[in-house]
């Protein structure tokens, strides 16, 4: 009889999914949003970067890798949250390559890491008869 005007069909939920289901959804966590995908967040961030990569000369002159560690920890936040400077990166990695090893290693990327497994999975392969 739902035909008639201000009348509503009645449908019941439960028919088609099952409370069993309906619990488990509502017992479920809620996926959360990491700090990365916050744009305030990754601004900050990357301005900390570019902070870090500034104080660099003035951290350097003293005694031990500091220098180093504080540009390292900058690059990365820059890199990892900003497309054009990993676009600017790759540039530079493909006309410099073994800087860009080096860079890559000492950023402990992963990327560096599958590329030197790969590397050396390539040398320790044995060549195929007839060459």
């Amino acid at each position: 009889m739902a035909g008639r005007v201000g009348e509503v069909e009645r449908i019941d939920v439960f028919e088609e999914t099952g409370p069993d289901t309906q619990i488990k959804a509502m017992n479920e966590p809620k996926p959360r949003r990491k700090w990365g995908d916050i744009p305030l967040v990754r601004q900050c961030l990357v301005g900390l970067g570019f902070v870090l990569i500034a104080l660099t000369p003035v951290v350097g002159p003293i005694p031990g890798p500091g220098g180093i560690i504080v540009f390292g920890a900058g690059l990365s936040l820059v890199l990892k949250y900003t497309g054009w400077a990993k676009r600017v990166y790759v540039r530079f990695k493909r006309r410099h390559p073994n800087k860009g090893r080096w860079a890559d290693w000492s950023l402990r990327r992963a990327s560096a890491r599958r590329r030197e497994e790969l590397r050396k999975q390539s040398e320790a392969a044995p060549l195929p008869p007839g060459d």
